[in-house]
């Protein structure tokens, strides 16, 4: 066969295109990627990858192997996450999104077949709770409740979750830890309200389940599903698992929950469809991946690999109460921080966290900026940048420190970005409802953003758009960003 172009310059082309990404290894990136820093580890996943690329994850008894991998992923998942209990059962999902998906839709399913009711659920969770639930309940039509966090410890209340259950609460979800700032809600307090009141419990272990297990302290905390009154448990392999995008698991602690979530019809002349996750057809090849890194490393491998987490943690934990103008929120639990502004120095010695990470992504360091956020009771969580530490971070860490104590010397005392006051009063006035794509594109441009430019200049700026605008005229603003920086 004669191809288009030859095969050497398409990897050619596609390696100029990697090299404009931000950095996966070495310990730069502060997000989105999670980095162990075993370049073996990295090999054994893409070689396992590639042996599984033909395979289709649509029917795995025709590929057997599928099977096996998945049964293999989820005793792990039970040895770890449920004390080895045999009843515990789940399925091997795309990634966190999906788990939580998953695990919303059985709930809601499990609701309605108890209790005969036709009308909407209600999905509850708090402010801090992974966004993939917000998408959750929209693309599943259950009504969402979201109560406030302690704006202190950036925890979940047990007392808020029991004065909001009512008989239309159809599943409460819990963190293990939050994403925003490493918050590990109280799970055995929730957990009993929720048993009490015959409320299922999801917790999102996404982001801590490999890791949560081996952190300091671990025997006295209870958060997985041998705390009783906990229902179901996502946990991704694509994070702290090590393997690459995207593998999850969906565990539950009973069959006809896990069976809730699956999809299943003989209604057409075709072959029986049987799915138990979104997608049909499916790759196996982050499966493969995933199996491949928790064959290599077994629990005493991740146990291994959280020990430099540790260190590299309390180490930029100690180096950020040293310096003037920042803290870091709450009490965190895990390899997650978030810093905020330290309110208690005087104004011109406080540094604003937006502008420190832009100043140390021109160092060449890449954190992640997040938003004020107002709660539901008027509470704000202060805006923050947030540090995701892998065990690679350990290895650059002394650079790092360098690098966030400099940030912060350049802009202490400046003052934070603000959106243009007559912008944002104008977009006051906007319906969402009128804002069509044309017309979309115009308030970008008015607002100074070129998606086809991508994200230039201070994320600062960005970020104070998306605090002072109306929520709703945000979203639409931002997915015709996004989809004009996609458009060809």
């Amino acid at each position: 066969m004669q191809f288009r172009l030859d095969p050497a310059d398409i990897l050619a082309r596609l390696d100029a295109l990697r090299a404009t990404d931000a950095p996966t290894s070495g310990g730069r990136l502060l997000s989105y990627v999670y980095d162990p820093g075993v370049t073996e580890l990295a090999d054994l996943a893409g070689a396992a990858a590639l042996r599984a690329q033909p395979l289709n994850g649509l029917d795995p008894t025709a590929f057997p192997s599928i099977a096996t991998m998945e049964r293999d992923l989820v005793a792990l998942g039970r040895d770890v996450l449920a004390g080895g209990d045999p009843d515990v059962v789940g399925s091997v999902t795309s990634g966190g999104t999906e788990s939580c998906m998953l695990a919303v839709k059985s709930a809601r399913d499990t609701w309605r077949a108890r209790t005969g009711a036709e009308h909407r659920p209600t999905l509850l969770v708090g402010a801090t709770a992974h966004a993939a639930f917000q998408k959750a309940a929209q693309h599943l039509d259950l009504r969402l409740q979201v109560l406030p966090v302690d704006p202190t410890t950036a925890r979940l209340r047990a007392d808020d979750v029991a004065a909001a259950l009512s008989p239309d609460v159809a599943l409460v979800v819990a963190s293990a830890p939050s994403y925003p700032h490493g918050a590990l809600d109280p799970i055995a307090a929730i957990a009993e309200v929720c048993a009490a009141q015959d409320v299922a419990l999801h917790v999102d272990g996404c982001i801590g389940g490999w890791v949560l297990p081996w952190w300091p302290g671990a025997d006295e905390r209870r958060w997985d599903l041998t705390v009783p009154g906990v229902t179901s448990l996502s946990v991704d392999l694509h994070k702290y698992g090590y393997a690459p995008k995207g593998v999850s698991l969906l565990l539950f602690r009973d069959r006809d929950r896990h069976r809730a979530h699956w999809f299943a019809t003989t209604r057409w002349p075709g072959y029986a469809v049987v799915n138990p996750t979104l997608l049909g057809s499916r790759s196996a090849m982050p499966i493969a991946a995933g199996w491949a890194v928790t064959q290599a490393l077994g629990e005493q491998g991740f146990g291994e690999l959280v020990a430099p987490m540790v260190r590299a943690t309390n180490r930029i934990a100690e180096a950020i109460d040293g310096i003037e103008g920042l803290r870091v929120v709450g009490d965190p639990v895990g390899p997650l921080l978030a810093i905020a502004t330290d309110e208690a120095v005087p104004v011109d010695r406080r540094v604003d966290p937006h502008r420190w990470s832009d100043a140390a992504d021109e160092d060449g360091w890449a954190l992640q900026p997040q938003p004020r956020h107002v709660q539901p009771d008027g509470t704000v969580l202060p805006r923050t940048t947030h540090l995701t530490i892998t065990p690679v971070t350990e290895t650059v860490v002394d650079a790092l420190v360098a690098a966030l104590t400099n940030a912060a010397d350049r802009t202490r005392g400046v003052p934070g970005a603000s959106a243009p006051a007559e912008f944002v009063a104008a977009a006051a006035h906007i319906d969402p409802a009128e804002l069509t794509s044309e017309i979309s594109a115009g308030v970008l441009a008015l607002a100074g953003l070129d998606p086809k430019a991508g994200l230039e200049g201070p994320k600062a700026d960005i970020l104070a758009l998306v605090e002072e605008l109306p929520a709703p005229v945000a979203e639409r603003l931002l997915v015709e960003f996004l989809a004009r920086f996609l458009e060809p």
